[in-house]
């Protein structure tokens, strides 16, 4: 379930995101020959929207798209409170049909935390 003090992310990058991911099934999968297919898994990671978010508590909180709920990732304790980030989010997807998401939480362009939620991409 999300939480409603949570930042989240806009339905329209999400949208926007998944349009291209089954866009590229729609124009690959007419082309391809059944080796094509067995050699490819059909998954693919699309940039949706990255957000501002601010360090509490040793960890930043988000809300989720696709019915995931909300998430607080872990920050090392070197950043206090008060800190900003970034946090970056990835539609994965099989066979353009959305099947979870990658969150990447970034501090002065420095990656400090990246976890999955759903099926791997």
């Amino acid at each position: 379930m999300a939480n409603s003090n949570y930042p989240g992310f806009s339905h329209d990058a999400i949208n926007h995101a998944l349009e291209a991911a089954q866009r590229h099934r729609l124009e690959r999968m007419p082309a391809q020959t059944h080796a094509e297919m067995a050699l490819e898994n059909g998954t693919l990671k699309v940039s949706a929207q990255c957000i501002s978010v601010t360090v509490q508590n040793g960890q930043v909180c988000l809300n989720l798209p696709l019915g995931l709920g909300s998430v607080c990732l872990p920050i090392p304790a070197i950043f206090p409170n008060g800190t900003a980030a970034q946090a970056c989010l990835d539609i994965c997807t099989t066979w353009g049909i959305p099947c979870g998401v990658e969150v990447t939480v970034s501090i002065a362009g420095h990656v400090i935390v990246k976890k999955g939620f759903g099926c791997s991409c």
